[in-house]
């Protein structure tokens, strides 16, 4: 097969006219801030989900951390696994907290209930499950015996039917090569009143909406309701500078009507990829929304074949590099299915702007490196 020109990338994402309508409507508006486009977008997204609530924020990472400053989660140990990004170890960190990094099951790569429970601490109060590469975290079994919050993590689960729905609360991506990408942006979805109530008013320095005071008007010194700018405001709670604007919330909302078809074409190169890959290429679980294709292959090929399709114009990743790895969260104690796991791990090309010829290639290449080594 005749190698191409151009490179077909691991992670892409996919707009279009439907965007750049949607978007120069917002520029004329002139609200480009937090304002109507971010109310709808949560509207929606709490009904995509089945929460009853939802906060939009910069990111995934910054849901994260405004969870733990809503409950109050300090000084003390949080668990989260060693095959995620960088985020679920780190943001323990950012609010004085142990980040208490476990090992993973050997099939999902998601959290192992077996070595959480015997990870856990008399101050372990928050768990971080991820839902690994679109798999369901093991959530029900990790409640049998902790009953401290959990936050499931959905950066890669969008949407993942039931995903969001057995943690305390869920936080979501929608950063450039998520499967609903708006450029950056998170979502916090929860069920708890009270939580998003604190958490809708700490996402603006516990500042009410600029929008809200502009929607509901301002009082003369009549006492008359008058439109305009309400400028003046009480800040009654610590808040941070982590709301979503009216730009980002657009795109998203263009992509979350394209996400049906989106995850359609994730799943079918998923399916192409399990049929046609030759045995040397072990399947992921499959997963409903793909984020990653989590190839397995023998640990003295990974590198090498990622080179090899390097050189045929296919670029990979691999998701991920364990994150006791990591010098500032490195932990002293032995990581055994996650060490030899991620050993074998090289992602795959898979996002909706790929063709069948695009897989096709991929596929032969993948092949073709295998059968030249016999």
């Amino acid at each position: 097969m005749k190698i191409r020109e151009t490179m077909i990338p691991a992670l892409k994402p996919i707009g279009g006219e439907e965007e750049i309508a949607a978007l120069k409507e917002v520029i004329e508006s002139g609200w480009w801030g937090k304002g109507p486009k971010v109310a709808e977008f949560e509207k929606k997204f709490a009904e995509l989900v089945g929460a009853k609530y939802a906060v939009a924020v910069t990111s995934n990472t910054h849901g994260q951390d405004l969870l733990l400053k809503a409950l109050d989660i300090k000084d003390c140990d949080i668990i989260n696994p060693t095959m995620s990004f960088m985020s679920t170890a780190v943001v323990p960190l950012w609010n004085n907290c142990t980040s208490n990094i476990v090992d993973v099951d050997k099939e999902t790569l998601c959290l192992d209930p077996e070595d959480v429970k015997r990870s856990l601490k008399p101050d372990t109060k928050v768990i971080i499950a991820v839902n690994m590469a679109g798999v369901p975290a093991p959530i029900d079994e990790i409640r049998e015996f902790f009953d401290g919050f959990i936050i499931e993590d959905c950066a890669h689960s969008c949407y993942t039917p039931g995903a969001g729905t057995k943690g305390d609360a869920a936080v979501w991506s929608f950063q450039a090569v998520k499967t609903l990408p708006c450029g950056d942006g998170g979502m916090i979805t929860t069920n708890d009143e009270a939580l998003y109530n604190k958490l809708n008013n700490m996402t603006w320095l516990g500042i009410e909406s600029t929008y809200d005071r502009v929607s509901s008007g301002r009082k003369g010194v009549d006492g008359k309701l008058r439109p305009g700018y309400a400028w003046d405001y009480e800040v009654n709670i610590l808040g941070y500078k982590y709301y979503m604007i009216d730009i980002l919330a657009t795109i998203a909302l263009e992509q979350m009507k394209k996400l049906d078809k989106h995850l359609g074409i994730r799943r079918h190169i998923q399916k192409r990829y399990n049929e046609e890959l030759c045995s040397e290429v072990e399947s992921p679980p499959w997963s409903e929304t793909v984020q990653y294709y989590c190839s397995r292959v023998p640990v003295e090929h990974r590198d090498r074949l990622i080179d090899y399709l390097a050189d045929k114009k296919i670029h990979t990743s691999v998701h991920f590099k364990p994150l006791h790895k990591y010098e500032i969260v490195k932990q002293d104690r032995e990581y055994p299915v996650a060490d030899a796991v991620w050993l074998k791990l090289v992602s795959l090309p898979v996002h909706p702007g790929m063709s069948e010829e695009d897989v096709d290639y991929v596929v032969y290449w993948v092949n073709k490196y295998f059968d030249e080594i016999k």
